[in-house]
């Protein structure tokens, strides 16, 4: 496939439950696509809940990148696993030292990026270049098209950072871009609202989702009451150990909750963790 009809597609991809293949190399080199494992990924389901473990993601170790992907996400597609509600995409990267994506488009999607350790540079189709360094928050919304890429800002160490896509609220919207910086002391044994529709301390998203950051001292506890009853919720456990629902939940393990708030979410050791309360979607 020539280069003009990859991108079309990958473009026409990003607005649809198909997904654009990960594209990486520096700016001007040819583009690549990328394969994926597929590892065991039986879920644990109840009326109200559904466990991913973090054993169960797809993975891809390319050298450059090695990625875990909650949701189906390039060539890792099951079924099973297309989104949960409105949460199309929970991707976890290590990106080495000097390496990146390169340029690639994405369309009617709402992105967030949090790093989790070192810093990326970003630069999109509007001129916008920045870096996203560990405590910030990113947010773009592709709207009707933009083009991006994401590079490791460090040469000589590895980033780490998680990829989030949310269907939007309203299609082909005004590209537009915005990060902040979240102090994690404001999230001690407390909920820290870091993206929301409707909060002027938090990022704002074209979407009716609440993405909440807190850190866990182990025996502590936390409840959470949704903004909207018809919402589902994610919770997704960065580090450390909690216990929901009888369940205890490890690193890089993921609940989802049908209805209902959450209600004694316990830590059984210290723990980072990401709730995310978004519209439940067929």
């Amino acid at each position: 496939m020539k280069r003009n009809q990859f991108l079309k597609s990958v473009l026409a991809g990003a607005s649809a439950l198909s997904i654009p293949a990960i594209l990486k190399g520096k700016e001007g080199e040819k583009l690549e696509q990328v394969g994926f494992e597929h590892l065991p990924t039986k879920e644990i389901k109840t009326m109200n809940t559904i466990i991913h473990r973090a054993a169960t993601r797809g993975h891809a170790n390319h050298g450059w990148l090695d990625s875990h992907h909650t949701f189906s996400f390039a060539s890792y597609m099951n079924p099973e696993r297309m989104h949960f509600g409105a949460l199309r995409v929970l991707n976890d990267d290590i990106i080495q030292g000097g390496t990146g994506f390169g340029t690639h488009p994405h369309s009617n999607m709402e992105i967030v990026s949090i790093p989790l350790d070192g810093a990326l540079e970003h630069k999109d189709s509007t001129g916008r270049e920045r870096v996203i360094d560990t405590g910030d928050v990113q947010i773009m919304s592709a709207g009707r098209g933009i083009y991006h890429s994401e590079y490791n800002h460090n040469k000589d160490r590895a980033s780490n950072f998680l990829q989030i896509w949310v269907f939007p609220k309203f299609g082909d919207i005004e590209p537009r871009y915005d990060q902040k910086r979240f102090e994690k002391k404001d999230r001690q044994n407390k909920w820290q609202t870091v993206v929301a529709p409707d909060k002027d301390s938090a990022l704002w998203i074209n979407q009716d989702a609440w993405f909440n950051l807190a850190e866990l001292d182990k025996g502590k506890s936390l409840s959470y009451t949704k903004n909207l009853d018809s919402s589902v919720v994610y919770l997704f456990v960065i580090e450390g150990a909690v216990t929901l629902n009888g369940e205890t939940l490890n690193k890089r393990d993921g609940m989802g909750i049908l209805s209902g708030d959450i209600k004694d979410l316990k830590a059984s050791e210290n723990a980072s963790l990401l709730l995310m309360e978004v519209p439940n979607i067929e």
